[in-house]
């Protein structure tokens, strides 16, 4: 195989394996989705019923599962854990926003 043989051959792979990226991303887009359907549910029965909107002990859970799982998929926990926070941080904001306007 020349040279240019070759390298368009590894185009054609680079280019397969970002399609699967690309697909895997849309995934992850569609299932924070529905998880953020679910902890809106969360968010309104929190709030109808004067609970507050962070959970500690059901995050350090969250969290450590998350941990175990990533270990699991040979994915750094660490990782796994800043990612976890993040949603969780979006998942209060929620919380306290549904709160609020229940309240007005």
């Amino acid at each position: 195989m020349g040279q240019n043989e070759d390298e368009a051959a590894t185009i054609a792979q680079l280019h397969s394996i970002r399609q699967s990226i690309d697909n895997i991303d849309a995934a992850l887009v569609h299932m924070l989705a529905e998880r953020f359907k679910f902890t809106q549910q969360v968010g309104t029965l929190k709030a109808v019923h004067g609970l507050p909107a962070a959970d500690p002990e059901r995050e350090r859970e969250q969290i450590q599962r998350l941990r175990a799982l990533a270990e699991e998929s040979h994915l750094d926990p660490a990782f796994a854990e800043k990612f976890l926070n993040f949603i969780i941080a979006e998942v209060i904001h929620h919380h306290e926003r549904i709160a609020t306007e229940s309240t007005k």
